[in-house]
């Protein structure tokens, strides 16, 4: 997993994904189903039924996974509310909300249509701890254990349709905006996925002209093309219908690219930016701080500096950002792949809360997004892949004569760049990133760290 997660056998950062049908099987949602309900049987100290929401994106193996982890659920004597196809998020604000013992969403967010996953919030709508995903873990591969109290028939749990709950998501989403949008012009990418629905609805009801494309969901087209991860489609059509902005969501709502009217494509960087800064003026941003990650662009520190704001790095990753964000009191953090947790609001990245929050912050600037952005001005960043020795890649910082180069190169550049040398997670490779001011240095110094990653690692 490339985390340090991989003491876990099914869950990685982002609940247990893979291949639906393949590595993903409807066994491993049932044994997911007896354990989860066998843990929060265990764990609950009143004789109350236990009930766990659970949510779906628009996949079509949902419907599988679904009957497998509801058929657990149910046999271990839980209730279980299904709450239909609604974003990552919704399942965790009802959850919360609802005070259910925990929340499953089937999605595999950003990824293809053929993957698919089951991630799974505890009662506060926080994913649960690593410990816990651990203890989950050993019962599922321990169901012999578990079984021994077989519950009689008219004893097991009640599934039952709660799709109602789609309105309580929708309310607080709109609550979550002073006054109205009237007057902006609007187009939504909603991936095909699970903001189908929700996005168009509350940005109807705050005034907005709207126009929404891959807002048909089949089963196979979800993130095909389009969304957060393809916003090239919505550039031309912003551009096209001469929209004030355009916004795109990933397959499951938990992330939020942004358009401007010229079609320049926004990252989640830039939205942090915005938001915070609107945060600041109106005395609602906490210890004048934002998280983002170590991949974010220096000029965007600088931009942030000149506006009073102190970043904070975590690693990559949103569990990560949160962490981080909880460690140090901040309210706003997020990725430049648009995953934003704007912590007053929600426990997890929330696309379209997310989105609410922009077009309310650019209403509120009379200004749009594209002369917000001009004042953000990127350096220069070279990455560069080297292929290294699998044997020598994670342990990279025992070479002294890498490390105490790479520390010469950063005190060459002082304030005006950083450099950034990290593993990849899946292949052999050493990823070299420079940024500074000058483009010229950038990637002289990019080049000579390369070098020696190569004699000293291949």
């Amino acid at each position: 997993k490339g985390d340090g997660s991989s003491m876990r056998k099914y869950f990685g950062t982002d609940g247990i994904r893979g291949e639906a049908n393949r590595e993903l099987t409807v066994d491993i949602a049932l044994r997911l189903g007896y354990a989860l309900g066998y843990y929060l049987k265990k764990k609950s100290t009143e004789k109350k039924k236990i009930k766990v929401i659970l949510g779906s994106d628009t996949r079509i193996s949902g419907y599988m996974l679904r009957s497998a982890l509801t058929a657990g659920l149910t046999s271990m004597g839980v209730q279980v509310d299904f709450v239909g196809v609604l974003p990552t998020p919704a399942v965790a604000y009802i959850t919360k909300t609802k005070k259910a013992d925990a929340g499953v969403m089937i999605s595999a967010s950003h990824n293809p249509a053929k993957d698919n996953g089951l991630k799974v919030f505890g009662s506060t709508g926080y994913k649960l701890p690593d410990e816990v995903e651990e203890e989950i873990e050993y019962f599922m591969d321990h169901i012999e254990e578990i079984s021994t109290e077989v519950l009689a028939g008219d004893e097991v749990g009640k599934f039952k349709y709660a799709e109602d709950e789609y309105y309580l998501y929708r309310n607080y989403l709109l609550s979550s905006v002073k006054g109205d949008f009237q007057g902006i012009k609007l187009i939504i990418d909603a991936a095909n996925g699970s903001a189908y629905r929700v996005a168009k609805d509350v940005f109807l009801e705050l005034g907005a002209e709207v126009i929404v494309i891959n807002d048909t969901p089949n089963g196979k087209n979800i993130n095909v093309k389009c969304g957060s991860t393809h916003p090239e489609i919505l550039s031309k059509v912003v551009v096209g219908y001469e929209a004030d902005l355009g916004l795109a969501y990933d397959g499951d709502a938990d992330r939020l690219i942004a358009v401007d009217k010229s079609g320049k494509i926004v990252d989640g960087d830039k939205v942090i930016a915005i938001l915070s800064v609107l945060m600041k003026q109106r005395g609602e941003l906490h210890q004048n701080g934002v998280v983002t990650t170590v991949m974010s662009n220096m000029g965007l520190e600088n931009y942030l500096k000149s506006q009073g704001i102190s970043l904070v790095r975590a690693s990559v990753g949103d569990r990560y950002v949160l962490e981080k964000m909880l460690a140090n009191g901040i309210n706003i953090g997020g990725e430049q792949s648009g995953h934003i947790i704007l912590s007053d609001y929600a426990t997890t990245g929330d696309g379209v809360l997310t989105s609410l929050k922009l077009v309310e912050a650019i209403r509120d600037a009379k200004k749009d997004l594209h002369e917000m952005i001009r004042e953000i001005k990127d350096w220069p960043q070279v990455l560069i892949n080297v292929t290294v020795d699998n044997a020598k890649k994670n342990s990279w910082k025992e070479f002294p004569v890498l490390t105490s180069f790479i520390a010469k190169m950063e005190e060459e550049m002082g304030e005006n760049g950083r450099v950034l040398v990290r593993t990849s997670g899946t292949e052999p490779l050493i990823r070299v990133m420079v940024e500074g001011r000058e483009e010229t240095q950038v990637q002289e110094i990019a080049e000579k760290i390369a070098e020696v990653v190569r004699t000293e690692l291949a």
